[in-house]
């Protein structure tokens, strides 16, 4: 039995195949990105510029602590209620999972904002340096 080589198999690929093979790569850096609001863009790098800029960054703590929870609420909405939504599901199995993500934004809200809020200034420059490249 023959085998094509690697790159006349690629090109016999179809373009899905060849992006799960890209995503199958180990040597590629995967990400996830999600779409949010302008709103809350602009918010972010008001907070992480405001931080970046001061010379004691943890009076911007709680706002950074604020706009983390905003973010991790827009991503589990895209990620997450979005597609349930979308396969229409029932209203009980969508209030379900409200329920179950509001609970979890108000656990990972209070951790943050306990962490955020022990930060100092080097330390939350880092995390505001952290979030710029998620927004790449």
């Amino acid at each position: 039995m023959t085998t094509l080589p690697k790159r006349q198999a690629a090109t016999k690929a179809t373009p899905v195949a060849r992006k799960n093979a890209a995503a199958a790569d180990p040597s590629a850096k995967p990400y996830f990105r999600f779409c949010h609001s302008k709103s809350l863009r602009h918010k972010t790098l008001a907070v992480l510029e405001a931080i970046e800029q001061a010379d004691d960054a943890t009076v911007h703590s709680k706002a950074l602590a604020d706009v983390s929870v905003e973010l991790m609420s827009s991503a589990m909405d895209y990620f997450f209620m979005g597609p349930l939504k979308l396969a229409k599901v029932g209203f009980v199995v969508q209030q379900s999972a409200n329920l179950g993500m509001a609970g979890t934004l108000q656990v990972m809200g209070t951790v943050s904002r306990n962490i955020l809020g022990r930060m100092d200034t080097p330390q939350l420059v880092s995390v505001c340096a952290s979030i710029r490249r998620f927004m790449l």
